[in-house]
Formats: C-alpha cells, structure tokens, sequence
C-alpha cells in the first residue's frame, strides 16, 4: 500500500490506518506495539496512535501486552460483498451459457403483472427480441414471467395479476382463469416454462426460477430464441439442460451471497 499518494486528496492517515490491518495474518494474529511499528514500517508513536484509534472504533482489541483484530474487521470485507447485485452474481453464468447455446440469456424480475430484465447477454440474431435493461413485458405470457408467478401464493398470485401492465403489449395468448391456472399447476410441478410464441409471433423462450437462500423465487432466468431458427426440441433437449445448471449455480452463489454474516459491533471490544 503506497504511503504517499499522487493527489492532493490524498488521505495518508487514512493510507497508514488499513496498512496497519493489513499487517495483521495468520502467521502473526496478535502483535505488540513494537511489532505492528516494524511490520508497517511506522514510527512507535504514530503506530500506537492508529492502534488507539482503531481499538475505540472496535476493529482492534488489546490485552495490554499485544494487539489483535476483532471481528468487526469483517464489516470492511462484508461491506463489498453485500454491494454486488443479482447481475454481477449471475453476468459469468450468463455468457457461459450464452457461450454454450448461442442464444440470448436474460434475467428478470416482477413488477406487478409485468416482468422487469435486469440483465442480459445477448447474441447478434438477424431477427432477434427488442431487449434491454428497463424493457417490461406482461409477466403470464413470458416464460420469465410465468417460473416466477407460479411460486406466488394464489391471493398473491391474483393480486399481481389484477394490476394493469405497464408494458404497453399486447400479448398474442390471452388464456381465461381455468387455462392460466392448468399452465402454472404445470410450470409449478416440473420447475421450469416454455413459451412459444405467446408473448409475440416468432418469439420462443424457456426459463428456470432463481432463488435466494431460503429457498424463495427472486427472479427468473431464460434462453431466447426464434421460432424459425431453433425447434421446440432443441430448446427443451439441449438449452433446457444447460439452462437449469445455469439457475442452480446463480441460485447458488446468491445464496452464499446472501448468507455472509453481517458483523455488528459497537464500543470497545474486549
């Protein structure tokens, strides 16, 4: 870590307050004053000044003989995993599958009776599914819509369904109660939709549900393609298969992601 910076922002306080954390491992979790000045390279009473501070603010504790980190370290770390959102989790599944199908893959989320993508990489198609970050669709005829709203409770599932969508579409299946109801029973029993040419002539999808971890649905994932380019039986029997390792691994990693502790300390730690 530089000691100097090239700015006049440059904070070096700050600069020698992480060097001292860092100077802490697992071949010397505990150090004296003498120690953690040698180790940083600090004079003893500028390092025993950041030891003074870091120990009121609860990341370091000392027995007055030497000094080691708390847990409260963790809230550094723990602070940048819980940043990252549900795309950088997924983007590397995404292009591995898009890698391996050479169709479009997308992420979305509900907003009402509408589905939301938020993420997505797509293939270069002559003919190809106007999408981007933002678009809303209605969720009942999308493949991304349908794995989501299957999961929904049936008064919660009616609710979201009696709202007007917002996507300004008007899809090509418009099913009555009894035929809505048939899809989702089957959506909800073999964990994965199909929709073929439901939302928009051409236009064929298959999609997985993603979950956090507790096992509840969050979003949907799907591989898109056109109808005159890849049969019903290639997208079930090729990106079916790749597609549901694809939404267990993102449901995976975001439940690890969802299962970092998140480290509360106040005051003095003793």
């Amino acid at each position: 870590m530089p000691r100097e910076g090239t700015g006049p922002d440059f904070i070096e306080a700050l600069a020698r307050g992480l060097e001292v954390i860092t100077a802490f491992g697992p071949h010397r979790p505990e150090m004296t004053l003498a120690e953690v000045a040698t180790a940083t390279g600090l004079a003893r009473p500028t390092a025993r000044r950041i030891l003074l501070t870091l120990e009121e603010l609860g990341y370091v504790r000392t027995d007055g003989r030497g000094y080691a980190l708390t847990p409260r370290v963790l809230d550094l770390g723990v602070a940048y995993v819980r940043s990252m959102g549900l795309w950088d989790v997924a983007r590397p599944h995404l292009e591995r599958l898009v890698a391996r199908t050479n169709e479009s893959c997308s992420i979305a989320q509900l907003d009402g009776s509408d589905i939301v993508y938020v993420a997505r990489v797509a293939v270069p198609k002559i003919v190809g599914l106007s999408v981007q970050i933002g678009t809303r669709f209605p969720a009942l005829p999308t493949s991304l819509g349908k794995v989501q709203l299957a999961a929904l409770p049936t008064d919660e599932l009616e609710a979201v369904l009696a709202q007007a969508s917002r996507s300004g579409l008007v899809p090509r299946w418009q099913p009555d109660r009894a035929e809505r109801d048939a899809e989702l029973r089957e959506v909800r029993a073999r964990g994965w939709a199909l929709t073929d040419e439901q939302l928009a002539l051409g236009i064929r999808s298959v999609a997985a549900p993603l979950r956090d971890g507790s096992g509840r649905v969050i979003a949907g994932v799907n591989v898109n393609c056109h109808a005159a380019e890849t049969p019903v039986e290639k997208l079930l029997e090729h990106h079916l298969p790749l597609l549901l390792q694809t939404a267990g691994e993102i449901s995976a990693d975001f439940a690890r992601l969802d299962a970092v502790p998140h480290v509360v300390a106040s005051g003095k730690a003793g």
